[in-house]
């Protein structure tokens, strides 16, 4: 299919879902079928095995969408189709280069909608199509129209046949859900990437292309390579001296400073916090010093230990700071906000993972990046398939911590557990469950289309 007709079907499809419905099981067929068609139409350019994962990514987006209906769970399904059809039609192309095309095409589409010579093929008027438009169906309609009028007014009963009758539709909501589906469908299949994406796509390659020109490349002109790498080197000393100490005295209060039940909470987002810095201040020193010349550099060898400590020290950190959010679990439960301080500690080992891969291997900035895009992706489809309120309940209940009916009430997709356990402790029926059981009503009143299929499966309280 030509990529018009795609447009057209698609906003079809997508008017036929969406009208007079709520996001819901829509989404996830309209994703499936996007998901088809780009592995019907477009198999020949399936070249890598990125292709493969990248469809079974997408349609289990789409069954977790269908069934969650959650933020989280939307994020994958888009970005899993995105990245799909970026890598199938732009497979030269970075993938990082995926969220400027998507941004600028969100923009730029209002106005090249608009431009219909540039996505309508050109037709003359000798043209088959254009024949058989005029002979079968406009000539027809014309006459057929004006007897309608000529046999209604000689008739009163000939014309209630046609006319005594309501269409129940709301024109405003249908033209809005059209025009949605038509932009949506448009940006998708008749995206535009300016030559400037193409022409600076090199400088995201994982790997050098010249290490000859870049070797004794400076990163200050007034600077000498000489002084540039005995100041890393300093300057590396300095940090891993300053960060042993930090490792030390953030230890110590940690593991040996005996804090109050009350204090512990803000103590420990305050280590947090100062943890998410220093690893994303310490990633950023080494891409200061190795994004060019000193990866080649002979006389770079102490630059490179130094740098390696460095990535091992702020290993340490971590896996302290996972130690102590262990700790704080254990005394105060899970939450969503605990379990992100695990994703996002584990993330920051992976990505002093590939720094310290960077530097071994002599790779470019960009490679940091590119993986750590495809670790973020992942991230997002792994917490889309896995049912976290479930997780803290079971979790909290069998600790005892964090068990509060309000609480319990808040986390999404935990009522056959959340039920149970109210019904043993005799909370059944007080104002936070009685909330919950409203809303979880509302979701089972709706249309297929508008619902998460987990709602379904629930029994009616």
């Amino acid at each position: 299919m030509k990529k018009y007709q795609l447009i057209l079907v698609c906003s079809l499809i997508f008017t036929l879902l969406f009208y007079n419905e709520s996001v819901g099981v829509n989404l996830a067929i309209f994703g499936l079928l996007l998901t088809g068609i780009i592995c019907y139409f477009f198999q020949d350019r399936f070249t890598s095995r990125s292709h493969l994962v990248l469809v079974i990514a997408s349609v289990l987006s789409c069954i977790a969408f269908a069934w969650y209906g959650d933020f989280v769970s939307f994020l994958a399904l888009f970005l899993s189709i995105v990245f799909l059809q970026f890598k199938t039609q732009e497979g030269n192309l970075k993938i990082v280069q995926v969220f400027p095309v998507v941004l600028l095409n969100g923009i730029t589409s209002l106005g090249r909608m608009l431009m219909f010579t540039q996505w309508l093929p050109k037709r003359e008027i000798k043209n088959d199509f254009a024949k058989k438009m005029i002979a079968y169906f406009i000539i027809p309609t014309i006459f057929v129209g004006l007897f309608f009028i000529v046999y209604a007014f000689g008739s009163d009963h000939f014309s209630s046949l046609f006319t005594d009758y309501t269409l129940d539709l709301n024109i405003f909501e249908l033209v809005l859900i059209t025009l949605l589906g038509f932009y949506i469908s448009f940006t998708f299949w008749n995206y535009w990437i300016p030559e400037a994406f193409f022409e600076y796509n090199s400088i995201l390659d994982n790997d050098f292309k010249d290490e000859k020109s870049i070797r004794n490349q400076r990163t200050f002109s007034f600077l000498d390579i000489d002084f540039e790498r005995k100041s890393g080197e300093i300057t590396l000393v300095l940090l891993n001296v300053l960060l042993l100490v930090f490792i030390a005295t953030y230890n110590y209060e940690q593991f040996f400073e005996v804090l109050e039940k009350s204090k512990l909470s803000a103590a420990t987002h305050e280590r947090v916090n100062a943890v998410i810095f220093s690893i994303i201040m310490a990633v950023g020193v080494i891409l200061f010093y190795f994004k060019g010349g000193f990866n080649f550099d002979e006389k770079a060898k102490n630059l490179k230990r130094l740098s390696k400590i460095w990535i091992l020290l702020n290993g340490t950190l971590i896996i302290s700071t996972i130690i102590k959010n262990s700790e704080y679990v254990s005394f105060f439960g899970l939450t969503y906000k605990r379990l992100g301080v695990y994703v996002f500690l584990i993330l920051a080992i992976i990505g002093l993972v590939f720094t310290f891969l960077k530097i071994t291997n002599q790779k470019t900035n960009a490679y940091l990046i590119n993986q750590m895009v495809w670790c973020f992706y992942a991230t997002i489809l792994l917490c889309s398939y896995v049912n976290w309120g479930n997780l803290i309940t079971n979790y909290n209940i069998s600790v005892k911590k964090g068990v509060e009916s309000i609480f319990l009430s808040g986390l999404n997709f935990n009522d056959e557990v959340r039920r149970d356990y109210f019904l043993v402790k005799n909370l059944d029926g007080r104002y936070p469950e009685v909330s919950r059981e409203k809303e979880i009503a509302r979701y089972q009143e709706k249309s297929f289309l508008s619902k998460a299929l987990y709602f379904e499966f629930l029994n009616k309280k």
